[in-house]
């Protein structure tokens, strides 16, 4: 009995022993909250997957984060859009004890707006993030514009502005949403590009990749502009949220309104989005009236499920619709323009392998276009003609990233299906075929298909960080129905191309403030719809009608990037050189023995190869803080482009041009005022053979000022071309008239923005 009461107080003493070391290990086992804030910003970073053990979540609108503590077990953070990344165990306890996680970017990455350095970029990147006033705009290309290698093609005051970038322009540029998702200008003329279907009230973003470095998102010719949506926002509670906007411009009676509205819970969002934009002609700074009339509106919804904790589906649907819009330098006008847009994604994150992420998006564009020259001046009045049109995209991508720990790939695979048809009616009203209709056969129901796969290495370590990608795509092209004229020009009106495309470049820390960078690609481009297939149409610079060339062979493009980026203090300078050498560079040439279909074009243009070209330039930026309440940044952009074969200037290249910027903040950043200085340098290197005439320099001063009224309501004014200058674009069009004046760009104007959101 003794033993057994001796053996139970022993047995006492071990488990009060046991819980006298457990204990204190339980008290640390309670829940903590750590908040993920961007080190820049000190926003936070909301719908960020983690995985702490055998726990998994996704922070909340705050950015928070809920962990059950455990001393010795790491934290993995993971992002569709950031990628992965992983935290010791003791920088876990260092943040616990701080409360929060500073995520910041690398000290040289080559962006002026940068993510969380688990988003790694390929080759130079720029960003640009929307302000409601953006989101307010009406075309996207016009935004555009504000990257200084960007200028646009334009071909009518206010709308369709059409991006070139470096003096690539057209197919040469991949233009996406969500870096999938585009849409096919059904317009021959381009009057409905493709920047000009983007739903601007929807995108938070648009990123830059110059050159043919990026090659994840398709064929990067001449480079990538990527525009990006807003993800769902969960919230732990049902919660609403809004804005609405609206905007007057005086030149032109410009007005333009948004709203959207929003609904959120914990695993579902749901928003519903709308714009409507109308102007009317404007003046310029001789005071000449400019034809600028334009209707349009968009409408849509996004809705995001989180179906797990890792796992997310998306479905964005948009309508945009134009109607009556004025192109005072094209033979017809812009009746309506109806396009939709469909996107469907879904994402998933994996913690307990190498692959860290899985996306997958589906999607279809349909574009309804019709155009007719019902409202020009025509003396004497020979023809009533209209053009009815229709493009479509159907296309989908996926992509895996895996994780090595400091490397990491991207691999995938997408495909894109684009299809046009359309008819050019003419009615004639004088000669000897009065009274008739003819009907030409526009774009022959022509269409091309791409599949392509895809790979992105990148290798980090201490002071430098070096990037492989490269893409494979097969193109294929061939005309339903083929106009027996235009299938008469040539032996085959199909064709299957190998375009490949490498690029291989990195970033060197030389010192604290000091990184190079240098990136090597080469990319092939088949010709586009147009350049394949357009049937005697007047598409190009000059007024000769254009016909295609299903034979052209793809053009390649070898191109270098060098960059210098300096940080010190205050002080921010980049400066990127690039050189482009180009062969089998499509473009086009006068055929004597073709006439044209229509009496108004002076002869007919094909599309061919040039055998060799180039484009070399630069694009400098200097940013600085000059006190607590002012910066400035000043721009210097240039390309030269060159036809070697035929030693001619490469048309529509734009000029040189600087931009600068002085900015002050005031009222606790409340209060935000800047000048904009623009000058835009005489462009003398013109393509004589094109019809292109030179163009005069031009100086732009703009005045901008925005106040937070409260957190809910801002407002902000600005004055365009202060000092009423009278200039055109060098890539402007001339007006279709005996005169053939350039599109002068509006005269002073002014502007007032209202926005009010709550959430």
């Amino acid at each position: 009995m003794i033993r057994i009461i001796q053996a139970i107080y022993d047995t006492k003493i071990w488990v009060l022993l046991v819980a006298i070391l457990i204990l204190p290990n339980v008290s640390f086992a309670q829940t903590r909250s750590l908040i993920l804030l961007d080190k820049n910003t000190s926003q936070p970073i909301e719908n960020v997957n983690y995985a702490y053990g055998d726990q998994q979540g996704i922070s909340s609108e705050e950015g928070a984060i809920a962990l059950d503590y455990t001393p010795g077990v790491p934290l993995v953070v993971s992002h569709i859009q950031f990628g992965k990344h992983r935290f010791t165990a003791e920088e876990v306890a260092w943040a616990l004890e701080q409360g929060k996680f500073l995520l910041a970017t690398h000290s040289h990455n080559l962006q002026p707006v940068t993510f969380l350095s688990i988003h790694p970029k390929t080759g130079e990147h720029e960003q640009l993030t929307f302000q409601v006033q953006d989101q307010l705009a009406h075309d996207a290309g016009h935004l555009l514009e504000q990257f200084s290698a960007i200028s646009s093609i334009r071909k009518s005051g206010a709308y369709g502005f059409d991006p070139v970038l470096r003096g690539f322009k057209y197919d040469q540029i991949n233009l996406v949403i969500d870096g999938t998702q585009c849409a096919t200008a059904g317009c021959p003329n381009r009057m409905d590009p493709a920047s000009s279907q983007v739903p601007l009230n929807m995108i938070v973003e648009a990123e830059l990749m110059k050159g043919p470095h990026s090659l994840r998102y398709g064929n990067a010719f001449g480079g990538t502009i990527n525009f990006k949506s807003a993800a769902p926002q969960f919230s732990d509670q049902l919660k609403f949220r809004g804005r609405v906007g609206s905007s007057f411009e005086t030149n032109g009676e410009v007005s333009r309104n948004e709203a959207l509205l929003g609904l959120s819970s914990k695993v579902a969002d749901l928003s519903i989005f709308g714009s409507l934009a109308t102007g009317k002609d404007y003046a310029d700074g001789e005071g000449v009236e400019i034809p600028a009339d334009f209707y349009r509106t968009n409408v849509g919804t996004r809705i995001g499920l989180k179906i797990s904790e890792t796992q997310q589906l998306s479905l964005m649907v948009s309508n945009n619709y134009a109607k009556d819009v004025d192109f005072p330098a094209l033979p017809m006008d812009l009746r309506k323009d109806d396009t939709w847009l469909i996107n469907l994604g879904h994402e998933a994150n994996f913690y307990q392998s190498a692959l860290s992420s899985w996306s997958t998006t589906a999607y279809a564009t349909w574009v309804d276009h019709l155009m007719d020259n019902r409202d020009k001046e025509l003396n004497p009045r020979m023809v009533n003609s209209n053009t009815a049109a229709k493009t479509n995209n159907l296309g989908g991508r996926t992509e895996l990233r895996f994780d090595f720990d400091q490397d990491w790939l991207y691999a995938g695979a997408d495909l894109r299906l684009e299809n046009a048809e359309g008819t050019r009616q003419r009615e004639m009203l004088m000669g000897p075929m009065a009274g008739q209709t003819i009907n030409d056969n526009v774009w022959q129901d022509a269409q091309i298909l791409k599949n392509g796969l895809f790979a992105e290495y990148h290798h980090q370590r201490a002071g430098y960080h070096l990037v492989v990608s490269g893409r494979l795509e097969l193109n294929h092209a061939e005309a339903g129905d083929p106009d027996p004229d235009f299938a008469s020009q040539y032996r085959k009106l199909s064709s299957d191309l190998l375009n490949p495309a490498l690029s291989l470049g990195g970033t060197k820390t030389l010192t604290e403030q000091l990184a190079i960078s240098l990136w090597m690609g080469t990319a092939q481009r088949s010709g586009g719809l147009a350049e394949r297939y357009i049937n005697y149409f007047p598409i190009g610079l000059d007024p000769y009608e254009l016909i295609g060339n299903p034979e052209l062979k793809a053009e390649t493009n070898r191109q270098i990037d060098l960059i210098f980026d300096y940080k010190h203090g205050g002080t921010l300078l980049n400066l990127n050189l690039f050189s482009s050498f180009l062969s089998d560079f499509i473009s086009s040439e006068i055929r004597d023995d073709l006439q044209p279909k229509m009496a108004t074009a002076p002869g007919v243009r094909q599309f061919v190869n040039i055998d060799k070209a180039r484009i070399v330039g630069f694009e400098m930026s200097w940013q600085q803080s000059l006190t607590n309440h002012f910066q400035h940044i000043a721009e210097l952009a240039y390309s030269h482009g060159q036809n070697t074969t035929t030693d001619e200037a490469l048309p529509e290249i734009p000029p040189m041009e600087f931009r600068y910027r002085l900015i002050g903040s005031f009222l606790q950043k409340r209060l935000r005022a800047e000048l904009n200085l623009r000058h835009a340098f005489e462009q003398n290197r013109i393509a004589e053979s094109y019809g292109e005439t030179e163009t005069p320099a031009f100086n732009l001063l703009d005045l901008k000022a925005s106040y937070a009224v409260s957190k809910q309501f801002s407002l902000s004014a600005a004055v365009h071309n202060l000092f009423d200058e009278a200039y055109y674009e060098h890539l402007s069009r001339s007006v279709r008239s005996a005169e053939s004046r350039p599109i002068y760009s509006p005269g002073r104007s002014f502007y007032l923005n209202l926005s009010y959101h709550f959430r």
